[in-house]
Order: structure tokens, then C-alpha cells, then sequence
């Protein structure tokens, strides 16, 4: 099929990332105890203190406080093989905040962060992940904390309502699939050679042709409701910045009817041709319909 010759910036990132992969501690804590004057409010102040270290935030004794640093990420460890998510997230961070300069401190920043995705808690996730990309520039696993962003932002749990409705990716908020592009683009051109590349390309590809599906969806509503105009624009839209997508067939499509309705014949007729030399076998200027749609993202990833 012959490419459109209006280009993509996110379809060139992902054809030139392709030919790429075929060819292929925290800052330390300091804390200071200001003079209260008197020796009896000194006693009184660090009694205060030391009770309150015996206690978590609901007032309860926090067990881990005595925990040496291999204990806990040993028993972090654990409750992460035994998939409790939000325990071994909150293990990680106590373990990260206690131990700054530990052995474990890397480790502890991005399991963390894998934790709480695990969990749902996308907000912890993403400060935790964050956090490691701007203090380990130089960490080999660099590669893995981008990729990880990548599936936090991706967010492509639609839950039971979403699957049992056959909601997608493209009928979201764009936002979070657009930030989860960018991370996954990181690794695609930063390291080419990472077992998470082949991966992030693909959803890279899905992210662009759910965006472009996004965009239909709106021309389409424009077009239904007779706002011709309003769904040209938006049908071009597609054309020019996703013209490798499978949506660019409606764009082009409610493009020659958008302009139909407008009494723009000449302009009906070439954008016609042009879906012809692009689609020679797609019935959809007869029936409206596009004949295959897209694959489910569960489809895609849960094979």
C-alpha cells in the first residue's frame, strides 16, 4: 500500500526505531534538635520523640522499626513473591528512606515503584519511578525503570466493566497514553539493544493507532451530527499526524463525505481517489463500515 506523503512525528520515531531493533540515594537526611531553654523540655521533647519512633501514623507499634536493613528487604522481598503489593511497596520505602546509602537502596527504589503498580496505586508509582530515573542516570537497570514508566502511565487496566463493554485505549484520556509514549520511546532509541525494546515498540505502535482511533471517533461524531466542517478538520488531523494507523481508512473516508456534504466536489473527488490508491480492496465508500477493526488491547497483550 502506498504511503500517505503526509508524515507522522510518533509513526517516523517508531519506523526509525524499527530499523534500530532489526539491526540490533536518595539525598542523606539530616535532622537537628533546637534548644528549648530548659533541661526539663529537652527531657520532655526527646521523650515525646522516641515514643512517637515506637508508633506508626495510627498510633500502633510499627514492628519494622527494629528491623535491621537485610530484614527488611528480606521481608519485603517476601510479601513481593507473595504478590502483597501494597505491604511490599510500602516495605521497599521504609527500607529506601531508612537505608539511603545501603546495598539495597537502588533496588528497594524501583521495586517500590513495581509494587505499587501492582497494587493500582498509579500517584505512589510514579513518584517512586521518578525518583530512581533522576537520581541513577547510570544505573544498568535504567533501561527497565523507563520501560516501567512506561506500563505505569500506559494504564491499560480498564477493568471488568471495560473488557465486558469493549472499551479501549483510544476512548480514555490521551494524556497518560501520550506520557506513556514518550518513556517507552526512551527506550527504544536509548537502548536499542534492551530485552524491553521489541516490547515498547509495540506499544508504542498501539499507543499511535489508539490515538488516531481517538481522533476518528470525534470526527465521526462531528460528521453524524452534521458539523461537516469541524469533521473535515479533524479527519485531516489524522490523515497528517498518524498516516500509518488503521484509522487513517475512516479519516480519509468521512474526509471525501465531509466535503461532499460541503458542495466541494473537486476536493470530494481527489481525497475519493486517494482513498482508492490506499485502500483498493475496502468497501467503506459503498457501505460506510470498516470491514476489520482493530485488535482488542487484551488481545494484544494477554495472548
Amino acid at each position: 500500500m502506498p504511503r500517505l506523503k503526509s508524515l507522522s512525528v510518533m509513526s517516523d520515531v517508531i519506523s526509525d526505531a524499527s530499523l534500530r531493533l532489526t539491526g540490533s540515594s536518595a539525598a542523606q537526611r539530616r535532622f537537628s534538635l533546637f534548644s528549648l531553654g530548659t533541661s526539663a523540655l529537652i527531657i520532655a521533647f526527646v521523650s515525646a520523640l522516641l515514643l512517637s519512633g515506637c508508633a506508626g501514623s495510627d498510633g500502633q507499634k510499627d514492628d519494622t522499626d527494629i528491623w535491621s536493613e537485610s530484614k527488611l528487604y528480606s521481608e519485603a522481598t517476601d510479601k513481593l513473591n507473595d504478590a502483597d503489593y501494597a505491604k511490599c511497596g510500602k516495605y521497599f520505602d521504609k527500607l529506601e528512606a531508612r537505608f539511603p546509602f545501603g546495598p539495597y537502596s537502588q533496588q528497594a527504589q524501583i521495586n517500590a515503584a513495581y509494587c505499587y503498580w501492582k497494587a493500582q496505586e498509579q500517584a505512589q508509582a510514579l513518584v517512586a519511578i521518578d525518583r530512581f530515573i533522576k537520581l541513577h542516570q547510570g544505573s544498568p537497570t535504567l533501561d527497565y525503570a523507563y520501560y516501567l514508566k512506561g506500563l505505569i502511565t500506559f494504564n491499560d487496566d480498564l477493568g471488568w466493566l471495560g473488557k465486558f463493554t469493549g472499551q479501549d485505549l483510544s476512548e480514555r484520556d490521551p494524556k497518560a497514553a501520550k506520557e506513556a509514549f514518550e518513556s517507552f520511546k526512551v527506550v527504544v532509541e536509548r537502548f536499542p539493544d534492551s530485552k524491553y525494546a521489541p516490547d515498547s515498540l509495540d506499544r508504542m505502535r498501539y499507543i499511535v493507532n489508539s490515538l488516531a482511533e481517538a481522533d476518528v471517533i470525534v470526527a465521526r461524531f462531528y460528521y453524524q451530527r452534521g458539523a461537516y466542517l469541524a469533521a473535515a478538520n479533524r479527519a485531516q488531523l489524522v490523515i497528517r499526524d498518524y498516516d500509518r494507523a488503521p484509522a487513517v481508512e475512516e479519516a480519509l473516508y468521512i474526509l471525501t463525505k465531509s466535503y461532499e456534504k460541503l458542495g466541494m466536489t473537486q476536493l470530494s473527488n481527489d481525497t475519493a481517489r486517494v482513498f482508492k490508491l490506499n485502500f483498493p480492496d475496502s468497501p467503506m465508500l459503498e457501505t460506510g463500515q470498516r470491514v476489520q477493526k482493530e485488535r482488542r488491547w487484551w488481545q494484544i497483550w494477554n495472548k
